[in-house]
């Protein structure tokens, strides 16, 4: 009994390491369609309600032209690249700060391995999924695997704040990176 106790305290001890180490890794804050500024989206849109099936608006639309490269926001591991019914062509990146970046209605989708550094290709710009027919944009979505409890409110579907970031406050400015 005494040796499984040690195996799970280790484990333990491991997974906080591993829990910290994500928590301090810096985190790169770009906006992820190129060439792209604060103009280039509505400013009000995230957690804009009522928004068709998913009741909030969970993202920020970035407007651009079709086949406009969309970048990584921040380095990390690439968990999912392919189609999903609403979202279209997506991909699904675990970055720093245990947080999820989600780009959606891509038009391609890049080939670029399992680590991406903030800056390098995810695809473009395009109108796949739910936004087929409508102006080619980028939605971008980005939640914390860690709850935030003090950021719920009573907004419809508040309590989902703890998890749902706002990627404006996310990016910087700086097209230069």
């Amino acid at each position: 009994m005494p040796r499984f106790r040690t195996v799970i305290r280790r484990g333990l001890w491991g997974l906080l390491a591993l829990l910290i180490i994500g928590l301090l890794l810096p985190e790169g804050r770009h906006i992820p369609v190129q060439g792209a500024d604060s103009h280039d989206w509505h400013p009000q849109t995230f957690w804009y309600h009522p928004w068709g099936k998913s009741g909030v608006h969970k993202g920020v639309d970035i407007f651009a032209p079709a086949g406009t490269p969309v970048v990584a926001s921040s380095g990390g591991l690439v968990l999912y690249r392919g189609d999903v019914s609403r979202g279209g062509k997506v991909v699904l990146i675990l970055g720093p700060k245990w947080r999820l970046h989600y780009y959606a209605h891509l038009q391609s989708i890049a080939d670029s391995g399992v680590w991406l550094a903030a800056g390098e290709p995810v695809g473009s710009v395009g109108d796949s999924g739910n936004a087929a027919g409508k102006p080619p944009h980028l939605h971008y979505s980005l939640l914390s695997l860690l709850p935030m409890p003090w950021r719920r409110d009573a907004a419809p579907q508040g309590w989902k704040k703890m998890f749902f970031l706002d990627p404006m406050a996310h990016f910087t400015l700086d097209r230069d990176g």
